[in-house]
Order: C-alpha cells, then sequence, then structure tokens
C-alpha cells in the first residue's frame, strides 16, 4: 500500500511540474510574438501578393516619404506601421475591388533599420542592424576605436519623439565590466560619435 501511495504521490508531483513548465513556456512564447513587432520603414522592401491573382503580387520599396504604391488602391503610408498593421489595412482597401481577398505581406528586405558610426573608429559609416546589437557590438561593426579616440567621451545621439536624446558611453569602464548599463541596446537612426 505504501508504494502505491508513493508512485502517485510522484506521478502527481512530475505531472503537476511539466504542466507548470508547459504553461510558463506558453506564455513566455506569447510575450514574444506580442511584444516584437518589426515596425517598417524608409528603403524596406515589402513582398505583397494576393493569392490566386499574379497582377495583384509584387514588391515594392518604401519611399522616402514613408508611402508604397499599389495596383488598384494607389499610395499608402507604410512607415511607421507594423507588418500586422499595415496588413489589415491593404486587405480592407483592396477587398473593396477583390472579395474576400487573401494577401500576404511581408518584409523581403530590411533596408531601415540603420544606425551611424562617426569619429575615431577604423570604418566609419553607416550600418545596417539586422538584430538586435549594444554599442560595444556597433563598434566592433566599425573596426573597433583607433588609437586617438577619446574612449570615455563617446556619445549616442537618438531621436526619440522628435526630441533629441543624449547617452554617453564610457568605453574604458564598460570593458572592465562597469557601469554596463551604458551599454544599450541600438535603435533605428541612432548615431554614434566617438571623439
Amino acid at each position: 500500500m505504501k508504494i502505491f501511495q508513493f508512485l502517485l504521490l510522484f506521478l502527481l508531483t512530475v505531472s503537476t511540474a511539466c504542466f507548470a513548465v508547459e504553461t510558463v513556456n506558453k506564455t513566455d512564447t506569447l510575450k514574444k510574438t506580442v511584444t516584437f513587432s518589426y515596425i517598417i520603414g524608409p528603403g524596406d522592401i515589402l513582398d505583397i501578393s494576393v493569392w490566386k491573382d499574379e497582377s495583384m503580387s509584387k514588391l515594392v520599396t518604401v519611399l522616402p516619404d514613408g508611402r508604397i504604391s499599389f495596383p488598384l488602391i494607389g499610395d499608402v503610408i507604410a512607415e511607421g506601421k507594423t507588418v500586422t498593421a499595415l496588413k489589415i489595412e491593404l486587405n480592407k482597401k483592396i477587398g473593396k475591388y477583390i472579395p474576400s481577398p487573401n494577401l500576404s505581406l511581408a518584409v523581403q528586405q530590411i533596408n531601415s533599420m540603420l544606425i551611424y558610426i562617426i569619429g575615431r573608429v577604423n570604418h566609419p559609416g553607416r550600418f545596417i542592424l539586422n538584430s538586435n546589437i549594444n554599442v560595444l557590438q556597433a563598434l566592433a561593426m566599425a573596426g573597433g576605436l583607433n588609437p586617438f579616440a577619446k574612449e570615455n567621451k563617446i556619445v549616442i545621439f537618438r531621436k526619440k519623439n522628435g526630441k533629441n536624446i543624449t547617452f554617453n558611453f564610457r568605453y574604458k569602464d564598460v570593458i572592465r565590466g562597469e557601469n554596463f548599463e551604458q551599454n544599450i541596446i541600438m535603435k533605428r537612426g541612432d548615431i554614434i560619435v566617438i571623439p
């Protein structure tokens, strides 16, 4: 009888633990899905197609003014919208001409996620962000600091809600493991200046 009670208790414990892990994993996945939505920007290339209608399938480039042009509906502002939001908008507009359209939209090429690194680095210029990178990784993309760089006077400029924000970055401190909160994730349009 004691062996039976032990086995029953063991099975209940294991099944509860498995359920808890499964619930946590589903919640984490849902959070990741909800929190990350790519925002379309100028220069991005979008693949838009309507199922079973080749004339309504094309690659479009988001123009510098943030617009795209698509058959039947003309110009639409794409900049600043998520892929899902733009897809819903296009689907509604095309729905006026094609009953129940099955529209798909994908970002074919990301060209708007640019940062700029200027000053005393080995390869200054503009760089495309294909993933989330921090300041140290951005400096590595630019070939690292040159010997004349003022390592603790680096400044990051960011435009947010129409306002300019600056962040100081003390390279020597960060590579020593101090003030690591300065090693921020880069955002579209950030400018790193190395005096």
